[in-house]
């Protein structure tokens, strides 16, 4: 694997394939020493820093157990990702590229002579243009498949994936706000966590989710979200992809489920959070709708009286009497009967009063439609939602997410031009449009009955500001702050988990974040993410069973190998119709897209070579399904 980048999203990529994938990682680097003058001098020394991080990672995996072999990160100093340097890197042997760099344009020139190098190479580029990225895919592609006529790229799974630190970042934001883990896989839109549960108790029967992923050496309950034990392989070691068996004899020992994350809050009706249409009884006030009632009711009477005090007279030109005299155009009762008279002074007393109501009326629907193309203000009832800082680019992806979901959100932002305010106009999205740092917006928002608080400005001071002024608001508030350095974000995290202990917190920084989806598009679209059991780690994917003799015909019970592999899920949707890339997100187009995993499998089920299975497998279980050569402990140490 190759990675070329010149930010902290390369070091985070190298080591995410070296310490979960445990692959072969070259890293190209920029040279700390680029150019002359202060701007150079401020580039130098931004290369210096990552070169001198990327060493100390190399460091680290050389003093791990079974460190210091071939398999450790290499690191290749170049001036920019052209031509000689890739060559000199070893593209043209290469699995995979990924180009990272922080400049569109640079990712774009050397993804262009990668492709004529090797057309077998996975690429995968970081784009900020989605809609380039989407046609530099299909090119890309192109280009493949003609400079290697007879090459079947889909058995070889070699493909262009083009992402962006927002929509990578954003499923990972939304599960931490919803669940507070970032043991988190997204299959088809749907997103599924990890859970370590405790042992049961004796008169206690234990949720098993979706399934067992493992069989814990020891549980923790740290509210801070500690991952297990570490305690250097003494006692028991945990158990992967155990079988039910197993499960069942294993008392006294906490479990790994899979489970999918939906929300258990209120549910709110589409005319107070959601929904494009203006619901009617909005149109008018209740006060208003009362006035207009009850001068109806006293046209009705009158036009009743109307009828009985002349009998001779229909029911429908009485009616029609009383509508004259309320509107002032009949003639006057000069002559007629005082009955009559009284009445058409009653009925013009009416019309006089229906003037006001009326403009009321008028003026009140003219506003009411005028604030439909408005952003909504957080209704007096709601509790239990998401408090979203932050409307830029990332917080856009967030909040789409977060609506997809189905979860409830009130949005704060200080500019009313920003990226996302138009989404939140369309979705009706409840929005506070002002500096969260003011006193009042916080409030507003109704921070004091949220769930959780998403602080994604920025801005690393405005969103830690935000999340102290939060928990002091609310002690226990789930808080996740977006914080651009990594230390910053490690600092700020056991600070406030000492200050808070019973409540959750995560600070995240967007590499961090962005770096999993990216690692696994390098290992190809197979690989759908990675979820850590302690010191081992767990791989979902999903293949194709065509071409795999342990999964095609055998059943689902028989396909199933305790602590190599396990099948999850099947897609149900047909061949030409199924998503390419199951770890996607949603594009948000408007489109219907199918949606076809089947999670509750019958064991008898046989699979057939056109289906395609969601599975959980260990590392070395995935490359025995992928006919990849075994790897053995002694170069890359099962940790």
């Amino acid at each position: 694997m190759i990675v070329c980048g010149d930010d902290a999203l390369a070091e985070r990529l190298a080591a995410e394939l070296h310490g979960v994938y445990r692959e072969a990682v070259t890293v190209v680097v920029p040279s700390a020493r680029v150019g002359e003058g202060a701007r150079a001098g401020s580039a130098g020394r931004a290369a210096a820093a990552l070169l001198g991080r990327m060493q100390a990672v190399v460091s680290r995996s050389a003093r791990a157990p079974g460190g210091g072999s071939a398999q450790e990160p290499q690191i290749l100093e170049a001036s920019g990702p052209d031509e000689a340097t890739l060559v000199h890197a070893g593209v043209r042997e290469a699995a995979a590229l990924a180009l990272v760099y922080d400049d569109d344009e640079t990712n774009i020139h050397a993804a262009l002579a990668a492709r004529r190098l090797n057309p077998r190479l996975r690429l995968v580029i970081r784009l900020y243009n989605r809609k380039l990225g989407q046609h530099l895919e299909q090119l890309l592609d192109q280009a493949a498949a003609i400079a290697a006529p007879g090459l079947d790229l889909t058995a070889l799974d070699t493909s262009t994936t083009v992402l962006s630190d927002a929509d990578t970042a954003a499923p990972a934001l939304a599960a931490t706000a919803i669940a507070g883990t970032n043991k988190f896989v997204q299959a088809d839109g749907l997103l599924l966590r990890a859970v370590e549960r405790t042992p049961p108790g004796r008169d206690q029967v234990a949720d098993p989710g979706l399934c067992t992923l493992a069989l814990l050496s020891a549980t923790t309950n740290d509210p801070g979200g500690a991952e297990g034990s570490d305690d250097g392989g003494q006692g028991e070691v945990p158990q992967l992809l155990p079988d039910d068996r197993t499960v069942a004899a294993a008392t006294g020992r906490g479990t790994v489920v899979l489970e999918a994350i939906s929300h258990a809050g209120p549910t709110f009706s589409p005319g107070r959070l959601a929904g494009r249409g203006l619901p009617f009884g909005s149109l008018f006030s209740p006060r208003l709708r009362w006035s207009l009632t009850g001068l109806a009711a006293c046209v009705f009477g009158l036009a009743v009286a109307n009828w009985l005090t002349a009998p001779r007279t229909h029911p429908l030109h009485a009616g029609y009497l009383t509508l004259l005299d309320l509107f002032a155009i009949d003639d006057p009762a000069l002559g007629e009967s005082a009955t009559r008279q009284i009445l058409q002074l009653l009925s013009g007393l009416a019309g006089l009063l229906l003037l006001p109501v009326l403009l009321a009326a008028v003026l009140e629907a003219l506003g009411t439609f005028r604030s439909a193309a408005a952003l909504r203000r957080p209704p007096r009832g709601l509790s239990g939602h998401v408090v979203l800082l932050g409307l830029g680019k990332i917080g856009t992806r967030v909040l789409a997410r977060l609506r997809e979901l189905g979860i409830p959100v009130v949005c704060v932002e200080e500019d009313p031009e920003a990226r996302g305010v138009p989404l939140a106009r369309r979705l009706r999205v409840p929005t506070v449009i002002g500096d969260v740092t003011d006193e009042g917006v916080m409030e507003a928002a109704k921070i004091h009955r949220a769930h959780a608080l998403l602080a994604l400005t920025s801005s690393d001071t405005t969103n830690l500001e935000a999340a102290l002024y939060a928990r002091s608001v609310k002690h226990d508030l789930r808080a996740v702050l977006r914080l651009y350095d990594d230390a910053f974000a490690t600092a700020v995290y056991r600070t406030l988990r000492a200050a808070h202990p019973h409540a959750l917190t995560r600070s995240r920084s967007v590499s961090t974040l962005a770096a999993p989806a990216f690692a696994g598009a390098m290992m190809g679209r197979q690989v759908l993410g990675a979820i850590p059991v302690e010191r081992r780690v767990l791989l979902v994917a999903a293949l194709d069973v065509a071409g795999l003799p342990q999964l095609e015909g055998r059943t689902i019970d028989e396909s199933f190998r305790a602590g190599a592999w396990r099948v999850l899920a099947l897609d149900s949707a047909e061949p030409n119709e199924r998503l390419p890339d199951l770890a996607s997100a949603p594009s948000g187009d408007g489109a219907e897209h199918p949606v076809g995993l089947v999670w509750d499998l019958h064991p008898g089920y046989v699979l057939r070579a056109q289906d395609r299975v969601v599975l959980a497998a260990t590392r070395q279980g995935l490359a025995e399904l992928l006919g990849r050569p075994r790897r053995t402990s002694a170069h890359i140490p099962e940790r």
